[in-house]
């Protein structure tokens, strides 16, 4: 069961609700999950003290992190309502992760309102899990710890630094070397945000040194917020599991690698709340940063996060693997190699060699933050005040700051109503350290009391980039003093959560600055914090120190936008904002405004399909002014650091290309010592530093930094001068310098940057819609050019992109051209904004607004806006009310100035255009319909001219007459209806009621116009004289127009007035001074505020320069099929600037060929020229689908940039190139072009490309260069074909197309029948192009011939690159281009299926060469490594092994995937619906190629064909052995984390399944298993095993299956149909099981490969082909047995061996699901013998049957024990202990036997004489014990599992009223047993530790002293605490009924025979004994006082009797009696 206890202690400082007489009542209530509980009332108290115990039961349900429980106090009345005194929430998510699932809080209770009293009331809260969970639920998400490594250092008890070794990325303690002077860290790269699959697998091996006594260790794994766990090994330190989980994921590695793998255990004997032993932590990231992805093998120590001081908790030997997608498991151990030691943990452990993790804290000093933005609304705090929630009005955030590392966090205070908290805290965070964990998290968070706390932003310091490793360079993680800037989502306010909220979580890619926190941080060894200061004050000493890295300078960021282009949002003007942190930002208020936006633009069409902003020569500038610290020597380093990478990246690619090319090779040197010269030279160079007269103040990392970037880049230099001098090849100089270039990245950081990031944002309709980010040091000037940023002052083109993730879109949102500069006001002169032909203008801006009514003429606004505002209408901006800031003067008066925008006409840009008028009547109510008062009118209402009389535009051309609109809700007539036109309701029926009818005139124009004439006029339309410039608009909010229209309201025109400032540095910000104004203004405002406005500023060019760009755009290839006949048709838009342009739609095609060139006349551009061509703009190439109705599909993008001409002298050529088609992050396609821009100022351009019909070619000295070329196609046949609109393909035909040139197969009559073609061969006489890059692809098509003459579609493939296929002459035969030969076509003969094998084929077992020996020795002997052991002595014998291939036989490098003969192409199809995507694989052809060079000319003679003597296409009857070894690493399927694998096998139609032979209960089943079929090739040619999971109600579940070509295989010449074992063998385990013997094998081979022979000499000596074969060279130093057979056929394998042909073999296949196609999910050891039946019949199949564990028994008798720890004290004082002994062997808890009680054992010594009997199967060829039984009573299999030998004995002392006490343990094991020393002195610890062993399974029997030990909790050292005497013997089971024995010394008592123990006298039980009690207890310690009291007694007696008789006696003699 599984519950909650609380107890409600105490309160305190209750308030006192009785106004008149005494005091509250209270009384608390508990509310967990609708369970209340309530205490007792305690009257008249403030203080009262409860102590009670309440029980929540949970119903055997685990408890959530996200539980709550609701505690309320409340005052108690008999008559009315209680009254609430406080109450309080508490989160139970503490509770779950506290180790010991206890804690006791004192929580400060609140009010009605959620605010804070002085009341406090206290708890104590345990949580006890439910049975099945014998560890805590991990912690929420958010508590996780994120990173990777930080155990990069070793430190010294001194604190000094060593350096250590590291195996990528993260420590460890296995061998390698460092690389200058310091490991390389691996730093974590930019992570996609794209959820994907992803399985992480952890095994856990074995515990070791676990610490405790008589401990059940049991082994929890949590990954990110999965949990699974071990079974319970009991009664162990030392559990062995091997239990493998698999954890499955659907997230973005973003989000996943920064979760955190916890391996924690726990003692299952205990109770819930002290069970917890050990834990330890590492992230997800930290694993898939290894090689491989995974941690093999490896050790980890555990260790107790509450106390680091505890050191090791034990250690636990696992493995951890991360696998994304497409991505296979790398094997647990490699075959052969050798294992690490078990017992050397050290060597094999995942921390540093030597260092023991240490008490560590990180120190973290908050001082402040500041921009945070208000994250609560006004309407909020409306709805807040009106509930009586909110007293005091919230007006900003109340911040508070969140630190969180591995798992733990904690907070400063919160600060109320300030978005610049001054917190002034340090806090404090434990760890051990070095940790495995790396990132720490700082998040804002606003407090709230109503909901819960909003996250405000996230920022992540990775510990990787503040610390480095290394004994000279490295350092301690440190930082600052220095602001960490933060992002998240947009800082516009939203009351509702939206799609941006998780960026505040630090999940993706911020999009806007939320503001920046100021921290230090120090790391301090040997300490730890004291939990009652984790959060205190820093003194006012150390704030006074901070004020200096505080202060800040004046920052310029300028930036001119020269073009926006490719704008699809047009609905509203358009602006683009560019801010720094939040200045520049609009909607900040509590900064001076900047002129930071551009002007509010209309987008105009281009053309085709995007917009521009038509902007002209006036280029809008942006400057904004913000204050930062000044950090430039750090910036300045980076960007150094930086350039010398990017130039060392830029000669690798030369020099790899170089390579690739085959360039000369002396010309390749001179290119590898001029980039080590390059490199050199910029290595020497020294960083820039701190320097205090310029008022820079660096911290201790950046120090620390310095240094070490100086070491790597000294070590960099030497090494490259060391390799300059050694004259090294390139291929060494390339590699190196890749290791170079690496380093330099690794130290091309900077965490200490504060100065946020630039931002870009386009604005429309009032909301932000598009952003781009760019890191400031990349725009930031410097005076040195070798430390700007690369963008700095540079023109680039920046693409914008929606912000966050959810989003589908694929359009691009904007495209700028913009050139921005970050320097400081100082530097402001060196800016150069390409002035040179333009002038910078600035003017004061403000827009005059007027309004009107329906009858009253235009008059000055009033309730709208003011008469004079800004474009926004916020501010009041009159004319006359403008001050000109200081350093500025008027140049001239105000005059009008409109927005060039507003003079494009609505069709402006279309080439095509739809001219709409309507015709109007009206009628009276009954009257007839007549001409209405505006007969002709658009569709606004508006007036105009009828459609005889519309003009036509110049420019244009009508392509038809007028016509009625019928494609509308009409009636016949074209008519529609209403009441009245103005209030719209249109209907196309006529009702009494209507009174107005319109019906709508279309007519088409195109535009017939040159471009040139086109640009003049825009540009003389520009130059008119300016009018009134009035813009009108329905209302302000509404989009403005020139023209005005009836329904508009509101007009607006635009002033400006020029200024100048002799002083560049003087910021232009207008103060506007409130002036009183006169009664009868209407803008008069007595109180209205002083207003500060920013100008417009503006880069005004004379004229632009002329430009033609020319786009070659020739062919695509590979493109997505869009339509449903598997096909496109495709067509490219072109946008470049202002204009965008289309080629021709090429019908049916997914490698179109358009050879079309498109032209672009009278391209302005703006600037210098020559600037110009350093920074060309971009063409942008898209990708679309025509469809006949609707829009084009888009099928991707390219980017491209244009060769630049600025001369008629240039005589470069451009070169065609294939550039990368992509959709979102996935290329689907390529397509060759290749771009040409000239200046066309002097109108002197190269001659026009020739025209076909309408259109322009591409020019012949740019098309590839075409030569004759032929092509050989074999189409062998089509397998697997899918159905096709319900019905089955049956009589397909291929079509092959290469160039324009098609051929087609004949039909294959019946595809059931024969798949393969009658005429396979096809043969192309074709023009391509010389250079293979240029080659186009090849597209195979298949058809189903149909009846009627249907000829469907119904798969296609294209052979993107024939480069594999092609041959240099006509001549050349390689050996692969060689087909195999098939025996003659035989009849078809129908499939066979026989069961399983053991049922039907005989097997050869045993050998004279080996007896005992099996195929499982075979096997293991093959795998070697840690399978050695199971072979025996099989490698002695001299036997065969196979090759154990690690994966798939295909993959094998040298069979290329049996391909040789023909290769395999998948079909596909194209969309079956609108909104569903095509099946990936519908079928296959199977084909192959070759290509080569014929005769220019065409009478010359062809060259004979290559594909010539194809064999016969008929069909093969083939006998199909599948031999299924083992399966590995399967994904569990049972709630137990567990599978009942079974095998199921599919060829062709028919199935077997092996359902009855299931195994239980194991993930890695061991199957031995082999199957037989009956197959006709290639009709039933796909082999499908499948491993199923066998579920006894539900059906069984999919683990995966793997599936093999078939024909692929007996085609192939490397002959895979059955491998080629290493001898000749005729008898024994290795007998020879193939159809043919070697000498047949070896004639076939030489007559399909063309060789001569082979011609035997005798049996020794052979000739094939030119060479002499002997067998003595063959079989000199061999072991020959007696299993070989003739020499003759012994030689001839040996020279088959030598013709790469597929040798005898195990091939490891991974298996696969379709719910993750892309993640193995298990691996399967198997392989597959083809044999023909025309071949004859095949030899016995092996025998594979898994091996049967041989009954054995294990004897210990325990003769004596000594020196054992006396545990009690007798009742008289005497030390002693009742001793029994207790044993019990491995995997048998449960059956543990015990001796008898040696009683009152005074000197540690027992007597026992006992005999423990265990009855055991064991596998000695795996030195294993076999393991099988029920976990349960209700199970229904039995659960098998292999367990070392070990046997363990305990030493307990017994007591009958109380637990027994444990003294001492011992396990031994049997393979490794100490040896025993032969007296009980001798006997020690050291036995244990190291000494001699002796392998008990060979000694057999083994007698001796062994010591008994316990582990101290405080050092985890052994402590001996006993010695025992045994004999340990193991008997076979043929010699168990030999020689029998009984348990204790009962019957059978013999072998040997068992007399009872000599104990002592004082050995008994005393309660039972009560006369020994008292002679050897009472008497022997008390007899002297019995006998004192008994001589006392006599001499009191007689004292009594003389004084009784004394008197009578005198008297008697005094009178004389």
């Amino acid at each position: 069961m599984s519950n909650i206890q609380v107890t409600v202690l105490s309160a305190a400082n209750l308030p006192n609700v009785e106004k008149f007489v005494g005091k509250s009542d209270p009384y608390a209530t508990l509310d967990f999950q609708g369970d209340k509980k309530k205490t007792e009332v305690k009257e008249n108290e403030l203080n009262p003290v409860w102590d009670q115990t309440f029980s929540f039961d949970l119903g055997g349900k685990a408890l959530d992190p996200s539980d709550s429980l609701t505690v309320n106090v409340k005052d108690y009345e008999r008559v009315g309502r209680n009254r609430l005194l406080g109450e309080s929430v508490v989160p139970l998510r503490d509770v779950i992760s506290a180790p010991s699932h206890s804690c006791e809080l004192n929580l400060t209770l609140q009010d009605g309102n959620k605010r804070p009293t002085m009341s406090t009331i206290s708890l104590r809260i345990s949580y006890q899990p439910p049975a099945q969970e014998t560890a805590p639920e991990a912690p929420a998400a958010e508590a996780a710890a994120e990173g990777g490594e930080v155990g990069d250092l070793t430190y010294d008890e001194g604190g000094t630094e060593e350096a250590l070794q590291e195996e990528g990325g993260v420590v460890s303690t296995k061998g390698g070397k460092t690389s200058r002077g310091a490991a390389r860290r691996k730093l974590p790269g930019n992570l996609s945000n794209k959820p994907m699959d992803f399985q992480i697998r952890i095994r856990v091996l074995e515990g070791r040194r676990i610490a405790g006594s008589n401990i059940s260790p049991v082994c929890k794994v949590t990954v990110s917020n999965q949990s699974k766990q071990t079974r319970v090994k009991k009664n162990t330190d030392s559990p062995f599991y091997d239990e493998l989980f698999f954890f499955n994921f659907h997230e973005s590695p973003a989000e996943l690698f920064g979760e955190m793998i916890e391996i924690q255990v726990f003692n299952s004997r205990k109770l819930r709340s002290d069970a917890f032993i050990g834990s330890f932590k590492l992230d997800i990231g930290v694993v898939h940063r290894q090689p491989n992805h995974a941690f093999l093998r490896r050790w980890v120590l555990l260790s107790d996060p509450n106390d680091p001081t505890a050191g090791a908790k034990g250690y636990v030997k696992m493995s951890m693997i991360v696998l994304g997608p497409g991505e296979q498991p790398p094997s647990e151990k490699a075959e052969g190699e050798a294992e690490v030691d078990s017992d050397d943990i050290e060597a094999n452990l995942l921390r540093p060699a030597g260092v023991e993790l240490r008490p560590a804290m990180f120190i973290f000093r908050v001082f402040r933050a500041e921009d945070i933005p208000q994250m609560d609304t006004s309407a909020m705090q409306g709805i807040k005040k009106v509930l009586g929630v909110g007293e005091v009005k919230k007006e900003l955030v109340d911040p508070y700051m969140e630190v969180h590392f591995a798992g733990r966090k904690v907070n400063t205070k919160t600060l109320y109503n300030s978005d610049h908290p001054d917190w002034n805290q340090e806090l404090r965070l434990g760890m051990r350290f070095p940790s495995m964990c790396e990132v720490i998290k700082l998040r804002i968070k606003d407090w709230d009391r109503v909901s819960a706390d909003d996250t405000v932003g996230t920022g992540l310091l990775n510990l990787s980039m503040v610390s480095w490793p290394g004994e000279e360079d490295g350092f301690l993680p440190c930082f600052g003093p220095c602001f960490i800037n933060m992002y998240g989502s947009v800082r516009e306010f939203r009351t509702l959560p939206d799609e941006f909220d998780d960026l505040n979580l630090g999940k993706g890619e911020g999009v806007a600055y939320r503001g920046r926190v100021m921290v230090e941080l120090r790391t301090v060894l040997g300490e730890l914090p004291d939990p009652k200061l984790s959060v205190t004050d820093i003194s006012p000493e150390d704030l006074m120190v901070v004020e200096g890295f505080q202060r800040c300078r004046k920052y310029r960021l300028l930036g001119i936008f020269m073009d926006a282009s490719m704008i699809c949002e047009m609905e509203a003007p358009v602006e683009f904002e560019v801010s720094i942190g939040n200045y520049g930002n609009k909607l900040d208020t509590n900064i001076p405004p900047s002129s930071s936006t551009t002007q509010p633009t209309n987008a105009v069409f281009d053309g085709c399909k995007y917009y521009f902003l038509p902007w002209g020569s006036t280029k809008p500038v942006v400057v904004v002014t913000s204050f930062w610290e000044n950090i430039s020597w750090r910036l300045e380093a980076l960007n150094m650091l930086h350039k010398t990478t990017e130039a060392l990246e830029a000669d690798l690619m030369k020099i790899n290309m170089g390579l690739k090319t085959r360039m000369n090779r002396a010309e390749l040197t001179s290119h590898c010592v001029g980039m080590l010269d390059r490199l050199i030279a910029r290595c020497k160079k020294q960083l820039p530093k701190a320097e205090a007269e310029k008022g820079h103040r660096d911290t201790e990392l950046d120090r620390n930094m310095a240094r070490m970037r100086r070491k790597q880049l000294d070590n960099v230099t030497a090494e490259a001068q060391a390799l300059r001098e050694k004259n090294a090849e390139p291929e060494e100089v390339l590699a190196a310098a890749m290791d170079y270039c690496q380093t330099l990245k690794d130290i091309s950081i900077e965490p200490q940057n504060s100065i946020p990031d630039v931002m870009i944002w386009m604005i429309t309709g009032g909301s932000r819609r598009a952003y781009c980010r760019i890191p400031a040091h990349h725009v930031l000037f410097s005076t040195n050019p070798g430390c700007s940023g690369k963008y700095c002052g540079q023109l680039q083109t920046i693409f914008l992109k929606y912000p966050g993730q959810k989003h589908s879109k694929t359009d691009i949102p904007a495209l700028l051209r913009v050139k921005l500069w970050l320097g400081l006001q100082t530097d402001q002169e060196h800016f150069d904004p390409g002035t040179t032909e333009g002038e910078v203008a600035v003017f004061a801006e403000t827009y005059e607004n007027e309004t009107k009514g329906l009858l009253d003429p235009w008059s000055p606004s009033k309730t709208f806006r003011p008469h004079w505002s800004d474009a926004d209408g916020e501010l009041k901006l009159k004319k006359d009310s403008f001050v000109p800031p200081e350093g500025w003067e008027w140049d001239g008066d105000w005059f009008i100035n409109p927005e060039l925008s507003l003079l494009y006409d609505r069709d402006s840009g279309h080439k095509h255009f739809l001219e709409d008028i309507y015709e109007n009547q009206s009628r009276i109510p009954g009257g007839h319909w007549v001409e209405a008062t505006t007969s002709w009118s658009d569709v606004r209402g508006d007036s105009c001219p009828a459609k005889e009389e519309t003009e036509l535009p110049e420019g244009w051309e009508w392509e038809d007459d007028w016509q009625m609109d019928l494609n509308r809700a009409v009636d016949e007539e074209g008519w529609e209806y209403a009441v009245e036109s103005t209030l719209l309701g249109w209907s196309p029926v006529e009702r009494t009621y209507h009174m107005c009818r319109r019906r709508r005139w279309v007519r088409k124009r195109t535009f017939v116009e040159d471009q040139k004439i086109l640009a003049k006029k825009v540009s003389k339309k520009w130059r008119r004289p300016k009018q009134k410039g009035w813009e009108y608009a329905p209302l302000f909010t509404m989009r403005f127009h020139v023209k005005k229209r009836k329904m508009d309201m509101v007009r607006r025109r635009r002033w400006h007035r020029k200024m100048t400032a002799p002083d560049n540095s003087a910021t232009a910000i207008f103060a506007i001074e409130s002036t009183r104004l006169s009664p009868g203004d209407d803008d008069s405002d007595d109180d209205e505020p002083k207003a500060i406005a920013a100008p417009r500023v503006f880069l005004s060019y004379d004229k632009p320069h002329k430009y033609q760009l020319r786009c070659y755009i020739y062919q695509a290839r590979d493109l997505d099929a869009a339509d449903k006949d598997s096909s496109s048709d495709p067509f490219a838009s072109v946008s470049f600037l202002t204009q965008s342009q289309e080629t021709e739609v090429v019908q049916n095609k997914l490698s179109p060929v358009w050879d079309q060139t498109l032209l672009f006349d009278e391209i302005e551009i703006y600037g210098d020229p020559a600037n110009m061509e350093r920074a060309p703009p971009h063409a942008v190439v898209e990708l679309f689908d025509h469809d006949s109705f609707g829009s084009p599909e888009f099928l991707g993008r390219a980017v491209t940039t244009p060769m630049v001409k600025l001369s008629s002298a240039d005589s470069r050529s451009p070169r065609l190139e294939w550039f990368p088609v992509m959709n979102g992050t996935r290329q689907c396609g390529e397509i060759l072009a290749t771009f040409e821009l000239f200046l066309a100022d002097d109108d002197e351009l190269p001659f026009l490309p020739p025209k076909r019909g309408e259109v322009y070619s591409v020019p012949p000295d740019i098309r590839p260069l075409m030569q004759r070329t032929a092509i050989e196609a074999v189409c062998w046949g089509v397998r697997n074909m899918k159905k096709y609109q319900l019905s089955s393909v049956n009589s397909p035909s291929v079509q092959l197309e290469i160039g324009g040139n098609i051929q087609e197969t004949k039909v294959i009559k019946s595809l059931k029948k024969n798949p393969n073609f009658e005429e396979p061969h096809l043969f192309f006489d074709v023009y391509l192009p010389k250079e293979d890059l240029y080659m186009p692809p090849v597209n195979i098509k298949v058809f189903d011939n149909r009846q009627f003459g249907r000829k469907p579609l119904v798969g296609v493939h294209m052979v993107r690159s024939l480069r594999d296929f092609m041959a240099e002459t006509a001549g050349q035969l390689a050996d692969t281009t060689e087909p195999a030969v098939l025996p003659a076509t035989m009849d078809n003969i129908s499939l066979e299926i026989e069961g399983p094998s053991d049922q039907t084929i005989p097997h050869e077992k045993g050998g004279s060469a080996a007896e005992g020996m099996d195929w499982w020795s075979k096997f293991y002997a093959s795998l070697g490594g840690e399978y050695a052991d199971k072979c025996g002595d099989y490698l002695q014998t001299g036997l065969d092994t196979i090759q154990v291939y690690p994966h798939e036989l295909e993959k094998a490098e040298p069979y290329g995937g049996f391909r040789d003969f023909c290769s395999t192409f998948p079909l596909s199809r194209g969309k079956t619906d609108e909104d569903e995507e095509a099946e990936e694989v519908v079928g296959e052809v199977k084909a192959t190629f070759r290509i080569y060079q014929l005769p220019p000319d065409p009478k010359a003679d062809l060259p004979p064909r290559l594909l010539g003597n194809l064999p016969g296409t008929g069909a093969e009857e083939c006998l199909v052995r599948i031999y299924v070894v083992r399966g590995m690493d399967l994904q569990p399927q049972d709630q137990n984390g567990l599978s009942d694998p079974y095998i199921k096998i599919k060829l062709g139609k028919h199935k077997i399944s092996d359902r009855d032979n299931y195994i239980p209960k194991t993930l890695d089943p061991v199957f031995g298993r082999m199957y037989e079929m009956n197959a006709t090739i290639p009709v039933e040619k796909d082999l499908t095993i499948t491993v199923l999971d066998m579920d006894l109600i539900s059906s069984d579940d999919l683990i995966g299956q793997t599936m093999i070509d078939l024909e692929n295989r007996l085609l192939s010449h490397h002959r895979p149909t059955c491998g080629l074992p290493k001898t000749y063998c005729v008898s024994g385990p290795n007998k020879w099981r193939d159809q043919q013997d070697p000498k047949t094998i070896l004639e076939n081979h030489a007559r399909r490969r063309n060789l001569r022979g082979p011609e035997y000499e005798g049996t020794n000596r052979l000739h094939l082909g030119n060479r002499v074969y002997s067998l003595e060279q063959f079989e000199e130093n061999s072991i020959l047995h007696g299993d070989l057979g003739p020499a003759d056929q012994r030689l001839a394998l040996h020279v088959l061996q030598a013709q790469n042909l597929v040798p005898e073999h195990v091939e490891t296949r991974f298996l696969y699901n379709p719910l993750q196609p892309e993640i193995p999910q298990g691996r399967l050891q198997m392989w597959v013998d083809i044999f023909p039946k025309s071949s004859g019949p095949p030899n016995p199949a092996f025998d594979l049957t898994p091996r049967k564990p041989k009954k054995y028994e294990l004897r210990v008798i325990v003769w004596n024990t000594s020196d054992v720890t006396l545990d009690e004290t007798s009742i008289t004082g005497e030390q002693m202990s009742d001793i029994y002994v207790k044993g019990w062997m491995a995997g048998m808890e449960e059956k543990k036997q015990s001796t008898d009680v040696h009683y009152r054992s005074l000197d540690g010594e027992g007597n026992f004489n006992w005999r423990y009997v265990f009855p055991f199967e064991y596998l000695p060829a795996e030195q294993a014990v076999y393991i099988s039984e029920k976990e349960h009573f209700w199970s229904l299999d039995e659960t098998v599992s292999q367990v070392p030998p070990r046997l363990t004995v305990q030493v307990w002392d017994n007591d009958k009223f109380s637990f027994d006490d444990f003294l001492g343990t011992l396990t031994l094991d049997l393979h490794k047993m100490p040896v025993p020393t032969k007296t009980s002195g001798k006997c020690s610890i050291k036995q244990l530790q190291g000494g001699k062993t002796v392998d008990l399974f060979e000694q057999k029997k083994c007698r001796g002293w062994w010591p008994a030990y316990l582990i101290d909790e405080d050092t985890q050292e052994m402590t001996l605490t006993g010695k025992v005497e045994m004999t340990v013997e193991v008997l076979p089971g043929e010699e168990v009924d030999a020689r029998p024995a009984g348990k204790g010394r009962d019957e059978p008592n013999m072998n040997p025979k068992l007399d009872d123990p000599q104990r002592p006298e004082t050995s008994f039980l005393w309660f039972t004994s009560p006369f020994k009690t008292f002679r050897y207890i009472v008497w022997k310690n008390y007899k002297w006082y019995f006998i004192g009291f008994l001589i006392l007694l006599i001499i009191v007696i007689l004292a009594v009797i003389f004084i009784y008789s004394f008197p009578s006696f005198a008297a008697k003699r005094l009178v004389g009696a």
